[in-house]
């Protein structure tokens, strides 16, 4: 068998969500600027998202992570977040991945107790400071790019739930956040499918319904998630964000919960040097902090710090044949749900 084009992957999880990380043997990616690349991979050539992201090569509950040289002077190393559905901008889960697959591998030195790596993503540098011991990450804190409210309580109409309220923010992409008593659920494994279900018809509503599109940012311009919400007896909030084509995040997610921070700012529930804890369906945790104020275009925003840890699990390798009648992948609904036909 010959392999004369193969893509390097590092098989990563991040509180059990899964964030492979490519580490050689993509295509070079057309564009100035990170944000550039990932523009153009949503609308001209995806052929190598559908080559990582479907099956035979993949299964829905994961993303991959395409490595790139930085694009901008301060950085130390890019990434773009690939999924099913397309190329997003930022994900902390993701990031969380990436920077345990750099310093883990060797790509990146690792400097005990402490490394800190800088992270050109399409939605701006992504600062991280990775707690080291022994050769592994035991921590890593993401300090995120401002997170921002776009509105507050937003009135849904929908015809299954009648009118619900949502807040629409930005974490690094824009959610909607959803109280999940709102759609009759909770937050249990025992109801991912049915969160799922629920997360993707709002997302299909709130497309008709609500128009964003990030001041600084072109490309920037969807409700990526919907964030259904809950809250612990202890105190921490019980994140569910949903993903095409149905599924949910097993981790607690590191953007969501930026995103959840702003909200919490706008209402006066914290100011800087607060601490939160976002807990995930299957109990994943992470920490998230507001590290400051600022603003972007005239908003006030929050600056997120988000600390989690991911872990190598193992490599894979995967041929690029060119005589593979299945190169640009295939998803089906007894797996991937029956919004498969969503899929870019």
């Amino acid at each position: 068998m010959r392999w004369d084009r193969s893509v390097e992957i590092l098989e990563v999880h991040c509180q059990g969500e899964i964030g492979k990380v490519v580490v050689g043997g993509a295509p070079e990616i057309p564009g100035r600027t990170a944000l550039d690349k990932m523009n153009h991979v949503n609308t001209v050539d995806d052929s190598f998202r559908r080559f990582l992201t479907f099956e035979p090569r993949a299964g829905a509950a994961m993303s991959m992570n395409l490595l790139l040289p930085p694009t901008r002077p301060d950085a130390d190393a890019g990434f773009i977040v690939l999924q099913a559905d397309r190329a997003h901008p930022m994900s902390g889960s993701n990031c969380i991945c990436v920077v345990t697959a750099l310093l883990e591998s060797g790509r990146v030195k690792m400097q005990e107790p402490e490394t800190i790596l800088r992270l050109d993503t399409p939605a701006g540098l992504i600062t991280a400071r990775a707690r080291c011991a022994g050769g592994r990450c035991r921590a890593v804190s993401l300090d995120n790019v401002p997170a921002f409210v776009e509105a507050l309580d937003k009135v849904i109409a929908t015809p299954r739930w009648g009118k619900i309220k949502a807040d629409i923010a930005f974490g690094g992409v824009y959610y909607a956040i959803v109280d999940v008593d709102q759609v009759g659920l909770e937050i249990a494994p025992g109801r991912a499918c049915e969160l799922a279900a629920a997360g993707i018809e709002l997302k299909a509503l709130l497309a008709d319904q609500v128009k964003v599109q990030h001041p600084e940012h072109a490309g920037i311009n969807e409700i990526a998630y919907v964030m259904l919400r809950g809250r612990d007896p202890d105190g921490a909030v019980r994140t569910c964000t949903t993903l095409k084509p149905g599924r949910v995040d097993r981790s607690p997610c590191g953007t969501g919960s930026s995103a959840n921070l702003a909200v919490l700012q706008a209402r006066g529930e914290i100011r800087t040097g607060d601490v939160r804890r976002s807990r995930s369906i299957i109990g994943g945790e992470f920490l998230v902090e507001a590290i400051g104020e600022t603003e972007v275009a005239g908003r006030r925003a929050v600056l997120p710090r988000i600390t989690g840890e991911a872990w190598i699990y193992g490599r894979e390798e995967l041929r690029l044949d060119p005589d593979d009648p299945f190169r640009r992948g295939f998803a089906l609904s007894d797996t991937w749900g029956p919004q498969v036909d969503q899929l870019g």
